[in-house]
């Protein structure tokens, strides 16, 4: 349903209904450029890519705020996706409408951000934003997302350089006493904070020396503390207790009995990971003259010592609840012993082969 009709002032006004029925009309001074939009337009439609005008007079803030309710997310992930748009997003181009934000916009906000924010931060902000367009350009908002071409900072990753274990020694016996089994246990299994804050006594088998990870624990500002599943479906895993790990739970527990959590704070409440960084953590890395130490630094000590032991990419990958190895070769690959030797080696084994060969 398309029209061009000829106005008294010379102009031409071409008109076509949309597939709801509404209405859109543009004028011309020559009939050909009329023409052309028809054209434009209805092959748009028939092939599925027309883009309403209006659908995108929505501004950034309000489609983003609608898209994030639809999210299936994990609590902490909302929580962290709506920090990131409010803080980063929101006070640039929230006031923009969707079909008004360039890629020139995006590049902007990258640069800006980058003055601020770590590398990796910008680049969690641009994924965020960059799945809001999508979804608006399968909602047929826009016809392209901006996000398209953005050239973001590089992600320098730095060799993880683990701690020794007079280190972690050293950190153990700085801790108060009720942390310092909490301290073992993430050195001799690798536990992430949360799965450790979130440890109850019925998930540890003293008879047979393991303990189940299948929950962490989440601590958000808006609600108590409460146990959910594990990061991933990986991080469901069984790991096996060390008898020193067994000795310091055996030794908390009878010093803090409990039939829930095994460790608590003082006041017998789940622990909350900000306030146990400033009241307990960083208090205790500065008594053990270490600097520059997160709790993340007892996992890759764990880590490294199932290396330097000889354990295979897929064992380090299980124990520590990696979703593949490809991920725990890019964390850790420069810890297996002898590689260089090994390179040498099998050159040398070649290259001398055939060298000999040819003097004989």
């Amino acid at each position: 349903m398309a029209s061009i009709a000829r106005r008294p002032d010379g102009t031409h006004r071409a008109r076509f209904r949309d597939a709801a029925g509404r209405e859109h009309a543009r004028h011309f001074k020559r009939k050909v450029d009329a023409q052309r939009w028809l054209d434009e337009m209805t092959a748009a439609m028939v092939t599925g890519q027309y883009v309403d005008p209006a659908a995108g007079r929505l501004t950034v803030r309000e489609y983003a705020e609608q898209w994030r309710a639809a999210q299936v997310h994990r609590p902490t992930t909302a929580a962290h996706v709506e920090t990131m748009l409010r803080r980063h997003v929101y006070t640039t181009l929230g006031h923009k409408r969707l079909a008004s934000v360039l890629p020139s916009d995006i590049q902007g906000l990258v640069k800006r951000l980058s003055a601020d924010l770590a590398p990796a931060t910008v680049g969690v902000v641009h994924r965020i934003l960059a799945a809001v367009f999508k979804a608006a350009v399968r909602d047929r908002r826009i016809v392209a997302s901006p996000c398209e071409g953005t050239r973001l900072p590089k992600v320098h990753r730095g060799r993880i350089e683990p701690l020794s274990w007079e280190a972690v020694q050293a950190l153990t016996d700085a801790m108060p006493d009720r942390y310092q089994a909490l301290t073992t246990l993430a050195a001799g299994t690798g536990l992430r904070q949360g799965e450790v804050f979130g440890l109850t006594v019925d998930r540890i088998d003293f008879l047979r020396r393991q303990l189940a990870v299948d929950r962490q624990l989440v601590t958000m500002p808006d609600r108590a503390p409460y146990l959910a599943p594990p990061k991933t479906q990986a991080s469901v895993r069984v790991v096996p207790l060390p008898q020193a790990v067994l000795d310091a739970l055996a030794a908390h527990l009878a010093e803090w009995p409990t039939d829930e959590l095994v460790f608590t704070t003082e006041l017998g409440a789940p622990i909350r990971r900000t306030a146990f960084s400033a009241r307990v953590w960083r208090p205790a890395v500065r008594r053990a003259g270490l600097s520059g130490v997160t709790f993340h630094s007892l996992r890759h000590f764990y880590a490294s010592l199932l290396i330097r032991h000889g354990e295979s990419v897929k064992t380090v990958q299980a124990r520590l609840g990696h979703a593949s190895a490809a991920e725990t070769l890019d964390t850790y690959s420069h810890l297996w012993p002898d590689s260089d030797d090994r390179t040498r080696a099998a050159v040398d084994s070649v290259m001398r082969g055939s060298a000999d060969s040819v003097r004989t």
